[in-house]
């Protein structure tokens, strides 16, 4: 069960890290936050990135087989990045409004593609 804590955790640490790295572009329609000078933007998003690592250094630690997990490495950071890339897709498409266009999703296609050959070995 620990592959399903270790995963769970790294769904809540992108979260995080999605709204640190990109949340602040959509704050910015607001006018409390616009009118923040760029150093208190990035205390904004360093606050939100310390729950970011809050979730990721368990999830790593955890699912790591050196530790007694099950993910070696290499497995974990493919494992993150494609995390990413979904949560990221679902914030853009919901904040944003941005298309998902077809260069994309066969883009996306070939991580999943990574994946399979990253587990494969």
């Amino acid at each position: 069960m620990n592959y399903l804590l270790t995963i769970g955790l790294l769904v809540c640490s992108n979260i995080f890290m999605t709204f640190a790295w990109y949340g602040h572009l959509k704050l910015a329609e607001n006018a409390w936050f616009s009118k923040l000078p760029l150093l208190g933007v990035i205390l904004f998003s360093w606050l939100i990135a310390f729950f970011e690592y809050c979730f990721q250094v368990p999830a790593n630690r955890i699912g790591f087989e050196g530790n007694g997990g099950v993910f070696s490495l290499v497995q974990l950071k493919v494992i993150q990045e494609v995390i990413t890339l979904m949560v990221f897709v679902i914030f853009s498409s919901f904040a944003f409004h941005a298309p998902l266009k077809m260069n994309h999703l066969i883009g996306f296609a070939l991580l999943v593609l990574a994946v399979y050959f990253i587990f494969k070995g």
